[in-house]
């Protein structure tokens, strides 16, 4: 054992964690900007789509109709993205209203309203055993949704008009050519590769990873270049970071507990909790240059821009210790499964 894995703390961080800091402190240190922001976006976009292309191999037909199926799932992670975090958005901006400008509570609104990830969000439920099929499903369906939802419902909130604002009409070319035809490319190549793909799932997770870890480079990069970071005072940077992550918390422990109201299985469980407590910088900073003048822009999305590493920090810890607790389920069913019966025992019903 070397002296580093003998201190506590560095022996229970996780290789991926480490990553992530790394990526943090890289972004922070040396952003990416011009012809290196640009080549460094092709390359994530390509990842992301090799990914999607993965995760069909990966899957069988059945299994991609059944994401469909669960309504419950569906219907859940929509409700905590335009409902629930809304509501949540409102009592933390009147609550922290006192104590920050303007445009940073609208800030913090314009981020509860916002459709959830789509890349990261399956990503982390791909990593922590969930229902894969349906956090595609869910999340897809989420940004498609924002395209029209979030502009309303900002406009609710932020109690101004979003008349004349046009939606980018290209984030549902987008969403379209970018996840679902290599999801669906790759469903219909599983049936001579899916095998050799779901072998080989534990060398493949390093490239889940590793675009989890692009994000998150890319996203602080945005914040550091953009200059969103030198416009307000520490103080209420402070407060904007607390009330992110009151908000994110907020959202994990309901998304995590409350479908045991009605006894979801873990996998479901699991991708509500991503789907249904992340949000999307990709999608609020365009949405953002339409809808609000372009003056409050950089303050406004600030708030965006501290929950997005923010969720990616937090849950890249969950989707491995997720993991971890489906692996010993699955451990203890198969033992209970291949346990001999007990002499004289009464069998089940």
């Amino acid at each position: 054992m070397s002296a580093w894995s003998r201190v506590p703390v560095l022996r229970r961080l996780d290789p991926f964690l480490l990553a992530v800091l790394a990526a943090v402190g890289a972004a922070l240190l040396l952003p990416a900007a011009g012809a290196v922001a640009d080549g460094f976006a092709v390359g994530t976009s390509l990842g992301v789509g090799l990914l999607f292309l993965l995760y069909g191999m990966r899957l069988r037909p059945a299994e991609a109709l059944a994401g469909l199926r669960d309504w419950r799932l569906q219907g859940s992670v929509a409700l905590s993205t335009y409902a629930l975090l809304p509501l949540l958005g409102l009592g933390l901006a009147a609550a922290a209203g006192p104590l920050l400008e303007d445009g940073l509570v609208a800030g913090l609104l314009f981020l509860a309203v916002l459709p959830c990830t789509v890349q990261s969000c399956v990503v982390f439920v791909s990593v922590a055993r969930g229902d894969v099929p349906a956090a595609v499903v869910a999340a897809t369906a989420s940004n498609l949704a924002g395209i029209g939802l979030t502009p309303l419902l900002a406009a609710l909130l932020l109690g101004a008009t979003a008349a004349g604002a046009a939606p980018d009409a290209s984030a549902v070319g987008r969403i379209v050519l970018q996840l679902l035809v290599p999801f669906l490319l790759g469903l219909l190549l599983g049936r001579w590769s899916g095998a050799w793909v779901r072998r080989h799932r534990r060398p493949l997770s390093v490239l889940d990873r590793a675009v989890v870890v692009a994000v998150v480079y890319a996203a602080f990069s945005r914040g550091v270049v953009s200059g969103a970071f030198a416009e307000v005072g520490t103080g209420e940077l402070a407060v904007v970071l607390g009330c992110c992550a009151l908000l994110l918390g907020a959202a994990l422990a309901l998304t995590w507990w409350l479908p045991r109201l009605w006894r979801a299985a873990r996998p479901q469980r699991t991708t509500l909790l991503f789907c249904g407590s992340n949000k999307s910088l990709a999608t609020g900073l365009p949405m953002a240059t339409v809808l609000f003048d372009p003056h409050v822009v950089g303050l406004l999305v600030l708030p965006v821009i501290v929950y997005h590493p923010l969720q990616i920090a937090v849950c890249s810890v969950l989707a491995p210790r997720l993991a971890r607790g489906a692996g010993g389920l699955e451990e203890a069913g198969a033992a209970r499964s291949a346990a001999p019966p007990v002499p004289g025992a009464v069998p089940g019903p």
